[in-house]
């Protein structure tokens, strides 16, 4: 995060010091920087600029309104796996023209609201959705636009969870099997194909999966005109990695230069769905140190901060950084930084070097993705509130819940 930098030993996001936003709004607190999402958005328009192309942000990374009208201002399009995420997307100003609607459980109700909306696509997981789908626009007298999400059984290199494009995962329709899946969408009335889509998965730091299964999915794509079915778009979906410890992400002006050669002189508009890679270094999340704790085996540093806040670690043993709001005086010692809730998994780092007092402030860093918006009420906990920075300025994105707003849909019984 290029935008985090000290002041005579205080840390500041942008212009902004930390301490005093934590002193403002509290603490969990959520912070991103405009200017790196901004940075993140640009490069990736800049690194396909050769290309026709649409950036469609994957909504499940960060849902929050600002967020997602900070994108759509920019000329975004929007992947959403939801109808909720369509909801918000609507509600933050975004063109439904440029959504995407990917997932492999639509429902009857998120199909309506998606025609309704007039979206670009839904990306068809299954032959029981397409038939679904197409029973439904034709109900509502509309075609559906649709392209399927082909499995090209690529390894992308990265853990288990969050690959989606091989054999054994849920996601997409084999691609041996897509040109006869194609030709049934034609020939069904109230469907209209426009184009194919491919994800194998996220924080891909190898470009070489990215380039193959863009081989596999080309390769059908030939052969599908052949059979007469002509695509109008061509989604590669996202997965691009980004630095949490001492990862190299991939170089996104080498990536755009191998899809430019790849689609020189073809029709067809390139679609990308970045989401981790556009917000996930924007972001930190401020915590307060509550105790230390000494143990015979390990030091511990609880903090307000928990797994509720921030999944990813107890999850998939992601790794954040930890660092100091301010800069200590007290000799580092190393800790296991944990939260309040009452599982031993409610972990945010292990084996930590921190120089920290009770009630000194941390900042978990590259916690722009999948934090926010995998945040949960588990332990009956409120979830933070977001601040959005920019330059000298901090702007409240999202108030803290509370006990009572936590509460207020829930009724006794009589």
């Amino acid at each position: 995060m290029n935008t985090l930098h000290r002041i005579d030993g205080r840390l500041h996001l942008e212009d902004v010091a930390l301490d005093t936003l934590a002193e403002r709004f509290g603490t969990p607190l959520y912070v991103y920087s405009r200017q790196a999402l901004e940075t993140a958005y640009r490069a990736y328009a800049e690194a396909f600029a050769a290309t026709p192309h649409l950036i469609c942000y994957a909504v499940k990374a960060n849902s929050s309104l600002a967020l997602l009208n900070l994108f759509a201002r920019l000329g975004a399009g929007f992947d959403i796996v939801s109808g909720g995420e369509l909801a918000r997307v609507l509600a933050a100003g975004g063109d439904a023209g440029k959504v995407v609607f990917s997932g492999v459980g639509k429902s009857a109700a998120e199909m309506r609201a998606a025609l309704e909306a007039g979206i670009l696509c839904f990306n068809v997981e299954s032959e029981s959705e397409l038939h679904r789908l197409n029973r439904i626009a034709g109900e509502m007298g509309r075609v559906a636009p649709i392209s399927f999400r082909v499995n090209p059984d690529v390894d992308p290199k990265t853990h288990p969870y969050i690959s989606t494009g091989l054999k054994q995962n849920k996601f997409g329709v084999p691609i041996a099997q897509a040109r006869a899946l194609y030709r049934l969408a034609a020939s069904l009335p109230h469907l209209k194909v426009t184009g194919i889509d491919c994800h194998i998965g996220s924080q891909l730091t190898d470009l070489s999966p990215l380039a193959d299964a863009a081989d596999r999915v080309l390769a059908l794509v030939d052969a599908l005109a052949e059979d007469g079915i002509t695509l109008h778009h061509i989604d590669l979906g996202g997965g691009v990695g980004i630095r949490y410890r001492d990862e190299t992400p991939p170089d996104l002006a080498a990536y755009g230069r191998v899809l430019a050669q790849k689609f020189a002189g073809r029709r067809e508009r390139l679609l990308l769905e970045p989401g981790r890679s556009l917000v996930g270094n924007a972001g930190l999340l401020l915590a307060r140190v509550e105790y230390l704790k000494p143990g015979e085996e390990k030091n511990f540093a609880i903090i307000d901060a928990a797994m509720n806040d921030l999944m990813r670690p107890a999850l998939y043993e992601a790794y954040h950084d930890i660092v100091a709001v301010n800069a200590g005086t007290t000799p580092a010692q190393r800790y296991d930084v944990v939260g309040p809730i009452c599982e031993t998994g409610d972990f945010i780092g292990f084996a930590r070097d921190l120089a920290i007092g009770e009630g000194d402030l941390l900042a978990i860093l590259s916690a722009g993705a999948y934090g926010m918006s995998m945040a949960s009420n588990y332990n009956s906990r409120p979830r933070s509130a977001e601040v959005l920075v920019d330059k000298n300025e901090f702007h409240l994105i999202r108030e803290r819940e509370t006990q009572k707003g936590m509460m207020a849909q829930e009724r006794l019984p009589c």
